[in-house]
């Protein structure tokens, strides 16, 4: 097996899905897909190699789907958490990455602080990838636009609704759609839209990318004529105290098949899961005919292998 090799372009991190560039983005989806429909074709590729999952946050589909991942490479996944490491006990996030860097290969990292992640990457000499952080969750949105590729056969031209609090999902699927030509446009209420300095980093560089983005108050005016409708949880982790008043302001904004109607007639729903039916989202749309949920969340499985896999080997593909 050979593979395509990158050495002047290839991220050294995947904090962001800002870190790529447009053709990284494209060709992660290819390798996702080849691995997809060979699992067992790369079995050889980093055997003996040591993938370090670290996770602040509970989780199932990151934590199953990165282990499953590594295995699928070859790798042992090494699951950790803070109780379990020095890091728990006040040893700091540079030293833990200096360490862990000289047993692993890369390391993957769920947490809740931006500047953790980057800070891990920064004294790390190993590959970092975000499995999730209170501003960005990339490797949900490689899953995500894999799954519409799949459906809908391109990227290039499609509109994407996303509904709700203007989150880390949010800012993750409107970088995503700057490098593929997606058009996302985000529908929160204005307490919930992101702040002024982080709308204007991230129109700035879908700006940049010649993409097309939207923030707007009105549901109706996000899911006219979009090709999916994405919603996400309410009440996320760290955000309990304010469960009553979020589930209250935010009322307007559940997916129901009302609001489906006005999506394209060929629309799908898409949610990163876990879900809460009949918050977010009614039952009859996350459990109906339209609903790609489970396609996404399989697709964890084969975007996260291929970007382990490019980060540590410099390889895209197969030549």
């Amino acid at each position: 097996m050979s593979a395509r090799t990158l050495p002047r372009t290839t991220p050294p991190d995947f904090l962001a899905v800002a870190d790529l560039d447009e053709a990284q983005f494209a060709a992660a989806l290819d390798l996702a897909e080849e691995m997809k429909h060979t699992p067992a074709g790369w079995l050889d590729t980093l055997r003996s190699e040591t993938l370090a999952c670290f996770f602040e946050k509970p989780s199932t589909r990151t934590r199953v789907s990165f282990a499953a991942a590594a295995h699928r490479l070859g790798m042992l996944p090494l699951v950790l958490r803070p109780d379990e490491l020095q890091l728990g006990r006040g040893e700091t996030v540079a030293d833990t990455a200096r360490t862990l860097a000289g047993f692993c290969a890369g390391i993957v990292i769920r947490t809740f602080a931006q500047a953790t992640v980057a800070e891990l990457a920064q004294h790390s000499s190993v590959p970092v990838i975000n499995a999730l952080t209170d501003d960005h969750h990339p490797c949900q949105a490689l899953a995500d636009f894999l799954t519409l590729r799949e459906v809908f056969g391109r990227l290039e031209g499609l509109r994407l609704a996303y509904i709700g609090d203007s989150d880390n999902v949010a800012r993750s699927l409107i970088e995503a759609g700057a490098l593929s030509g997606v058009e996302v446009v985000v529908a929160s209420p204005p307490a919930y839209q992101a702040e002024a300095a982080e709308r204007r980093e991230v129109l700035d560089f879908v700006a940049r990318h010649h993409g097309h983005a939207g923030i707007v108050e009105d549901p109706r005016e996000a899911v006219a004529g979009a090709h999916a409708v994405y919603t996400d949880v309410w009440v996320s982790m760290g955000a309990e105290a304010d469960a009553d008043a979020r589930r209250r302001e935010l009322a307007p904004y559940q997916v129901t098949s009302a609001l489906m109607a006005g999506a394209a007639p060929d629309a799908v729903f898409m949610h990163c899961l876990p879900a809460h039916r009949d918050e977010e989202v009614t039952a009859d749309v996350i459990d109906g005919p339209a609903s790609v949920v489970w396609r996404q969340a399989a697709n964890r499985l084969p975007t996260e292998q291929a970007i382990v896999y490019a980060l540590i080997t410099g390889g895209w593909g197969r030549s």
